[in-house]
C-alpha cells in the first residue's frame, strides 16, 4: 500500500505546481492520474519516488517513508517509466538486467537471471531477448521498459503516460498487460493518462488533478459529466457501449 500526505511542489517559493495532495493506493489496485495540461500530473509522479524532491509531504510504502530513503533503496520499493525512453545499442534481455541494478553486489545471479527471464515471458517479450532497442517499434519498446520495471519488483509500479506515442492496437495491449500484471502481482500501480476511456477501461480508482490540487478521487462514482467538465472545462456526457462506460464531448 501507497500513502501520499499533504505533498507539496514548486521550483520556487512562488508559485507550486503542486499544493498539498494527500491519497493512498491499496495493493492490487490500478489508479489513473487525471487532469488537463499543467495541472501537476507527471510533477506529482516523480515526487513520489523522489526523481524531485518536495518541499513538504510524506510518502509511504508499507509504511516505509519513501521520502527519507536514498534513491538505490527507493527503487527496491518503486519503479518508475517514463514517457520518452532511450533505443540504447543493448539487447532486450540487457534492459531488463538493468531493473536489477538495485538488488545486483559482486555480479548477476542465477535468481537475478530467473527473475528477468520471468518478466519477459510475462510480458510476451521472449522473440525479442535478443533483439536490440533500437530495432524495436515504439509499442515493444515500452513493453521492454514496463518489463524492466518489473524486474525490480516493486511494490508500487508508476507509469507517466505509457501510451501516449503508441497506436490504438499497442494502447490495449500494453494497458492490459498492466492491469493483469497489477491483479495477479497484486502490486499498486499509478498511471498517468490523458485517455479517460482508457483509464476507465482499465483503471480501478481515478484521482482528477485541478490547478496542482486534488479535484476528486475515487472509483466509478467521481467519473462523473460534472467532474470532469469542471476538470477539463468542457461538456461531456457519458454513455455505455458493449458494457464499458465511455467519456464523449458534447
Amino acid at each position: 500500500m501507497i500513502q501520499v500526505k499533504d505533498l507539496v511542489f514548486g521550483y520556487n517559493t512562488s508559485r507550486k505546481i503542486i499544493d498539498q495532495i494527500s491519497f493512498d493506493v491499496e495493493d492490487g489496485h490500478c489508479i489513473a492520474i487525471l487532469g488537463n495540461n499543467g495541472a501537476g500530473k507527471s510533477t506529482m509522479l516523480k515526487c513520489l519516488n523522489r526523481i524531485l524532491s518536495p518541499n513538504k509531504g510524506v510518502v509511504c510504502v508499507d509504511a516505509l517513508e519513501i521520502t527519507a530513503m536514498k534513491q538505490g533503496e527507493i527503487a527496491k520499493h518503486m519503479a518508475f517509466v517514463a514517457q520518452k525512453n532511450d533505443n540504447n545499442r543493448i539487447t532486450v534481455f540487457e534492459a531488463v538486467m538493468l531493473g536489477r541494478i538495485p538488488f545486483i553486489k559482486w555480479g548477476v545471479t542465477r535468481e537475478d537471471e530467473a527473475v528477468v527471464s520471468s518478466v519477459i515471458s510475462q510480458m510476451h517479450l521472449d522473440e525479442f531477448a535478443v533483439r536490440y532497442l533500437d530495432e524495436l517499434s515504439g509499442g515493444e519498446l515500452q513493453k521492454v521498459m514496463i518489463a524492466r520495471a518489473l524486474a525490480q519488483e516493486p511494490k508500487v509500479l508508476l507509469l507517466d503516460e505509457p501510451t501516449s506515442s503508441l497506436d490504438l492496437k499497442n494502447q490495449l495491449e500494453v494497458l492490459g498487460l498492466v492491469q493483469r500484471i497489477c491483479h495477479s502481482k497484486n502490486i499498486a500501480v499509478i498511471i498517468v493518462i490523458h485517455d479517460l476511456n482508457m483509464a476507465l477501461r482499465y483503471c480501478d480508482r481515478f484521482l482528477f488533478l485541478k490547478d496542482g490540487n486534488v479535484h476528486a478521487y475515487g472509483g466509478q462514482e467521481v467519473m462523473t459529466c460534472e467532474c470532469i467538465g469542471e476538470v477539463y472545462q468542457m461538456p461531456v456526457c457519458i454513455g455505455t457501449i458493449n458494457g464499458y462506460k465511455m467519456v464523449v464531448p458534447e
